[in-house]
């Protein structure tokens, strides 16, 4: 069986989590706090971050890689479009949410209000949280521009992309900090990504000292 080191709301675990389940890939999670730089997590990846990912007697980190690897190794069902114009934008969007969306939004509210708690690295930062807020609502508009015009985020089916944006977005929606209400076309979107197999042990995931909020496991929120 395959292990997964990870750490619950981080992003870049979930995605990793929800290709795996998407591919119906038996996987054990091991939770890893990587910030206490433990020896033998270090062997496994010298960068000290998570995922890392033992599969096929191999070891594995980044999530992107790691993801790309899946579909190459398990194609079935696919993540990435047939097009070359569909897998660039698949691509696109994914560095979109991993770095762009990731400083601005995600390192500034997620990391703020749980991670430093959590890491014992103080109170969060009152103006990063508030560019954090400030942001998310431009990227939600961004969002709701591209649905607007498309199915899915990359085109007319489900992609790797859905699945980068759904594991930020799933994350901050853990600590109350997405408004679903501002566009109600990103807010069906994340409702049928929410409601899929994939994503039921991602809306299970519980971290001590911080409870989710009701409607984060709802899928009629």
């Amino acid at each position: 069986m395959a292990k997964l080191y990870h750490v619950p709301l981080s992003p870049f675990c979930r995605k990793v989590r929800l290709v795996l389940a998407e591919k119906r890939i038996d996987c054990a999670l091991v939770e890893e706090r990587y910030w206490e730089k433990d020896i033998d997590f270090l062997r496994r990846n010298p960068a000290g971050k998570v995922p890392v990912l033992r599969i096929d007697g191999m070891t594995l980190s980044e999530s992107t890689p790691i993801c790309e690897y899946l579909e190459e190794k398990y194609p079935e069902p696919s993540l990435m479009p047939k097009s070359l114009t569909g897998r660039y934008e698949t691509r696109r969007l994914v560095a979109w949410f991993d770095d762009k969306f990731h400083h601005e939004v995600t390192s500034k509210l997620l990391y703020e209000r749980v991670n430093k708690k959590v890491m014992g690295q103080g109170y969060p930062d009152s103006r990063n949280v508030k560019d954090g807020a400030k942001a998310i609502k431009v990227h939600l508009d961004y969002l709701a521009g591209l649905l607007d015009a498309r199915r899915w985020l990359a085109g007319d089916v489900m992609t790797l992309a859905d699945f980068a944006a759904a594991a930020h977005l799933s994350a901050l929606d853990y600590i109350s900090d997405v408004d679903w209400n501002r566009h109600e076309v990103v807010k069906d979107w994340y409702a049928k990504i929410k409601s899929r197999p994939a994503f039921r042990n991602i809306l299970a995931d519980q971290v001590s000292g911080f409870p989710p909020p009701v409607h984060y496991a709802d899928l009629d929120f």
